[in-house]
């Protein structure tokens, strides 16, 4: 059978799941910490973005499984406890982050038809899930024509907006002379390195790839150094027309709000049109991937027989999913599922590179690129919990909630189900 994905189908679906929410609220969020000079916080997560990229890329060439993370989790710790709690977590943190995108979608909706009350944000935000729902039941290959089609509308208008916005730019936002202090560059990395957190939907397709062990390579390396140089520029086009004052006011469409002292109300529309395209493609990809997670624990035997159920083309997982979205999306404000949700990516991937030590000899992955992506992820980890800690009430409560939430659900679902995780590969 032909696969549904070669080299550009993954390229995209990378450049989709990561060109969401990341750009369009965390370049105001991580702004808000580091100031104008959140383009080297950029740099910085593209950087570990890279390294844990170049990670994932050698154990899907091992393990070319539709799990992904969750596989490699099972492959590197084994049958037990841990893999099983943190397969959970890693599930819990795609629904958080796949809430986030889904929420900067209903925000900006809002602002477009001047309805910006919470009533109306969550009411579009439901409405676009719902839709992708119904497009990723329709199966992979779908899913790979669509975002093809989405990717390339999203990024003609971004960089044709970075471009011209360019020419508009005032040197004496950019300055040096009112920047933060440098430490907020630091601090701000766990927002930038959860901006290209989507390269993990990129491991998901290997199954369905052709020559995964050098097409997923390519794929990963490639799809984040075009995002890295999208949100560099991007940037640079927003602190040098914004003040700091300004983006901070406008944090949840800071990219819309930059495009009107040049272009007025109709820039902002426009950039508010391409905020729904990139989070709507940003939706679609990761619900793939969330789909395909939950079918592959069903597996392994880390959720109900429910997730292993077809429906259509796909599983009774995306519904489950969905629900649960959908209840964040009512419960949660933005700056709170941002910050937990990075913090919770952060930590599944110190454990998948930690682990894949263990199998490093079988995947022939470089210890120093690895090592560099584990020594990088902890320092960010613990940067963020000290800057979160003083801004957010209550932030380790949420983090420590979570790790008992996954580790009581691995232990029920082992005692309802009887079940065990098995490796796929």
């Amino acid at each position: 059978m032909k696969k549904s994905f070669g080299l550009w189908s993954a390229i995209f679906l990378g450049i989709g799941s990561m060109v969401g929410a990341g750009i369009f609220v965390l370049l105001g969020q991580a702004g808000a910490i580091a100031g104008n000079l959140v383009w080297i916080s950029f740099i910085l997560g593209g950087m570990i973005a890279l390294s844990a990229g170049y990670s994932l890329a050698k154990l899907a060439g091992a393990y070319p499984s539709r799990g992904g993370i969750v596989e490699y989790l099972v492959q590197c710790y084994g049958h037990g406890i841990f893999s099983g709690s943190a397969s959970i977590l890693f599930y819990l943190s795609s629904i958080v982050g796949i809430t986030m995108v889904t929420k900067t979608f209903g925000v900006y909706c809002a602002h477009i038809f001047g309805e910006a009350s919470d009533f109306y944000i969550n009411i579009y935000s439901i409405a676009i899930l719902s839709i992708f729902v119904i497009i990723n039941l329709a199966g992979s290959s779908l899913i790979a024509k669509s975002e093809n089609i989405i990717v390339i509308i999203k990024l003609i208008i971004i960089s044709t907006f970075t471009v011209i916005v360019f020419f508009y730019i005032k040197p004496e936002l950019l300055s040096l002379e009112n920047t933060p202090h440098i430490n907020n560059i630091f601090f701000a990395v766990s927002l930038t390195f959860f901006a290209y957190s989507g390269f993990n939907v990129i491991a998901n397709t290997a199954e369905d790839m052709d020559n995964p062990k050098t097409t997923m390579m390519k794929a990963m390396i490639y799809s984040i150094l075009i995002v890295m140089s999208l949100y560099i520029a991007v940037t640079f086009a927003v602190f040098g027309n914004l003040t700091l004052k300004e983006i901070i006011d406008a944090q949840d469409y800071a990219l819309a709000q930059a495009a009107y002292p040049v272009f007025g109300q109709i820039g902002f529309t426009i950039m508010a049109i391409a905020a729904l395209i990139s989070t709507a493609s940003s939706i679609n990809a990761n619900l793939y991937a969330t789909t395909n997670i939950t079918y592959q624990m069903a597996k392994n035997g880390d959720l109900p027989k429910i997730y292993e159920r077809g429906i259509w083309h796909s599983t009774e997982g995306l519904i489950v999913s969905a629900i649960l979205i959908a209840s964040m999306i009512l419960f949660f404000n933005l700056a709170e599922i941002a910050s937990i949700g990075s913090l919770y990516i952060l930590f599944i991937h110190l454990f998948v590179h930690l682990g894949h030590f263990l199998k490093i000899k079988y995947t022939n992955g470089s210890k120093l690129i690895i090592g560099f992506a584990v020594v990088s992820i902890l320092a960010t980890i613990i940067l963020a919990l000290i800057y979160t800690s003083e801004h957010i009430s209550g932030i380790g409560y949420y983090i420590a909630g979570g790790f008992v939430l996954s580790y009581i659900l691995e232990i029920v679902l082992r005692l309802a189900i009887n079940k065990k995780i098995v490796k796929q590969i």
